[in-house]
């Protein structure tokens, strides 16, 4: 079965083709400026060069059509034909208390997708029209959606509450529903998987850290708490994002600046976090060497977002009553071994011990890098969240491909 995975924004939209068979990409891509003339298509089969192509590209309907026009293409294509698309996976950013897991798209699916419009308004949107995009252009092939927040529905009350009125959870839905869950879930299972010992027997902490970034306690192979909340907005400091601030800020800094919700809302997502400590910069590379060179500022962001993500990880093994793995992943877990050895070195009293060696080896693989004598493993293991939902996809598609007695 090939798989077409689709990950949709308000203006972009980017796809990996899967051959279930050996869960091989066979071809990856991306449409960017979506609406207006100059959109353009990259396109990369596997093994062979990338293309780039500028085009009046006016919706994602026609984004999706011209992805399975690339798709087909003699010269530059990897299936012989549109029926060779089996199914199309989505991830969809925010399925709040409907969902649990992935399901197949249908009528109602499609729904609760668009009633959740307010909890993710720069997500969920997008996602549905992906969904349309492809319903428009293969009728009849199964849709499956994987959401971000499904993973993190086994939490309990304890963690996902929060303690203000219940009417607000109760009408509302206010409430932590956690993000990048297939990141965690995928990452979670592959460490158990190296480390040879079922997940539901673990104690792990799991740590996502890229422009965004994300925390979860695993606790008996379940998601038991997470650092973001309501909106990805919580938890760590982040690129741009400002994490934990005590929210009597927000009206504060309302009444002092005279700014508007949108304009707060802007500020603490887009213009807070390590581009706002630092004075203008949000890679970790820049700020590492920026403060290599004596750049205070730099320093100072750079040890707030270390001392900030060490926190949470103290935190939840304290709820979990301990910690045998740790893992990082997305592209500051996976790539700063400057980061890792900062955040481990601090943790010895969990019985961590880095191999520095291993944790500074160049690598793209799943590898240990704690030495021999850590009590606690600790993992980096690149994330690959577009298989995850290949695999789930391929699970539902399947069902709803077999005739049933």
């Amino acid at each position: 079965m090939n798989i077409l995975v689709i990950n949709a924004g308000s203006s972009s939209l980017k796809y990996q083709v899967f051959d279930m068979t050996t869960e091989s990409v066979l071809a990856r891509g991306k449409v960017e400026r979506i609406g207006m003339e100059t959109a353009m298509l990259t396109h990369e089969p596997t093994g062979r060069p990338e293309l780039r192509e500028v085009s009046e590209i006016l919706d994602h309907t026609s984004a999706i059509r011209r992805v399975l026009r690339i798709l087909i293409d003699p010269k530059e294509g990897v299936l012989r034909s549109i029926e060779e698309v089996h199914a199309a996976g989505h991830r969809v950013v925010h399925g709040g208390e409907a969902f649990s897991g992935s399901v197949k798209v249908d009528d109602k699916v499609k729904e609760e997708i668009k009633r959740l419009f307010d909890l993710a308004p720069l997500h969920n949107p997008g996602a549905l029209t992906g969904i349309l995009a492809v319903e428009a252009n293969l009728p009849d092939i199964p849709q499956v959606v994987v959401f971000d927040t499904a993973f993190h529905q086994t939490m309990p009350p304890v963690a996902f509450r929060y303690p203000i009125p219940n009417v607000f959870y109760r009408k509302h839905g206010v409430r932590r529903y956690g993000f990048h869950g297939t990141s965690h879930q995928y990452v979670s299972d592959r460490a158990a998987e190296l480390i040879g010992k079922p997940l539901e027997q673990m104690k792990m902490i799991t740590c996502h850290i890229g422009n965004g970034g994300s925390v979860t306690a695993i606790l008996d192979g379940k998601s038991f708490d997470t650092s973001m909340g309501m909106t990805p907005l919580e938890g760590l400091m982040m690129g741009t994002r400002s994490g934990d601030i005590d929210p009597a800020i927000v009206p504060f800094a309302m009444d002092k600046e005279d700014l508007s919700l949108n304009e707060v809302n802007s500020m603490l997502n887009k213009h807070s976090g390590l581009f706002a400590v630092s004075g203008g910069m949000g890679d970790m590379r820049e700020i590492i060497e920026a403060a290599g060179e004596g750049d205070r500022n730099a320093k100072l962001a750079f040890d707030m977002y270390e001392y900030r993500l060490r926190k949470y990880i103290g935190a939840y093994a304290a709820a979990m009553n301990g910690i045998d793995t740790l893992v990082f992943t997305a592209g500051v877990g996976e790539n700063s071994a400057y980061l890792r050895k900062a955040v481990c070195d601090k943790l010895t009293f969990l019985g961590i011990q880095l191999d520095d060696s291993a944790n500074e080896a160049r690598s793209r693989d799943d590898r240990r890098i704690s030495s021999p004598d850590s009590r606690v493993e600790v993992w980096v293991i690149p994330t690959n969240e577009e298989l995850m939902i290949a695999r789930d996809t391929f699970r539902e598609a399947s069902k709803a491909l077999t005739p049933q007695a």
